[in-house]
């Protein structure tokens, strides 16, 4: 059988994962995905994902790919998946693609989504997806601030250590928040890619621009100093998802 390259567009509930990416003695995405699929195809496998999301971030969107010599058919092979995965990671699409399709190097733009609750009453039934903030926010101060980092800029200011990315120069095409009548805010933010807990901490400065802590001409000095420790703190995990990757 001549080598096959499987792409997977996968949800999952990020709670009880470290993350996305394989890590010794850790239950990650990635991690479980391999072992499934390769239960089905007969051999071990790389999954190779668009994005690295870490512990307690979820996905809508998630894309990945691995190479096989399996016959197996394709809508079977998504079946099978699912059927052996945990109830909370599910493959809502499988298609063969080319060879030189690449999850992460042939993405085009990432939409990612961060809801948060701003209300004085938490939801306890959705603690996990989303952000409770009890005082006041100033959505249209959040947004003025959010339309400051659309565009090409260096995002160095917005960018955790250890990042493997070199160049801390993206793209924003969109970053806009919404309000609606229960008080739950949702950020948009669609990139040509994204530094390492760049939107949780971007999230986070704009919030604290929301609060009253930081003025605009303040968040304005923050996106062009470069520096980290001039912004906010990082937002937590469980209100961000991933939910679209486009080729």
């Amino acid at each position: 059988m001549a080598q096959r390259n499987i792409k997977l567009v996968v949800a999952y509930e990020g709670t009880k994962y470290h993350g996305w990416q394989r890590q010794t003695g850790q239950t990650t995405i990635q991690a479980v995905l391999e072992r499934e699929a390769q239960r089905i195809v007969g051999h071990r496998v790389k999954i190779i994902g668009a994005g690295r999301t870490d512990a307690g971030v979820h996905a809508l969107g998630q894309v990945c790919n691995f190479l096989t010599d399996s016959s197996v058919p394709i809508e079977g092979l998504r079946k099978g998946l699912n059927a052996l995965l945990p109830d909370d990671i599910y493959v809502v699409e499988a298609s063969d693609v080319p060879l030189d399709f690449h999850a992460r190097y042939s993405a085009k733009t990432k939409t990612y989504v961060y809801r948060i609750l701003n209300r004085i009453e938490p939801d306890i039934f959705a603690r996990r997806y989303l952000w409770h903030i009890p005082l006041p926010l100033d959505v249209a101060v959040m947004s003025d601030c959010l339309a400051m980092v659309q565009g090409t800029h260096d995002f160095s200011c917005f960018r955790s250590s250890g990042s493997s990315n070199r160049n801390p120069v993206r793209t924003l095409f969109r970053a806009e928040v919404s309000q609606d009548a229960e008080h739950k805010l949702t950020f948009l933010f669609e990139a040509d890619g994204f530094l390492r807990h760049m939107v949780r901490n971007i999230v986070g400065t704009v919030v604290g621009a929301g609060l009253g802590k930081i003025d605009k001409e303040r968040f304005q000095h923050i996106l062009a100093s470069k520096d980290r420790t001039m912004a906010g703190k990082k937002a937590p995990p469980q209100g961000l998802f991933l939910v679209k990757v486009t080729y």
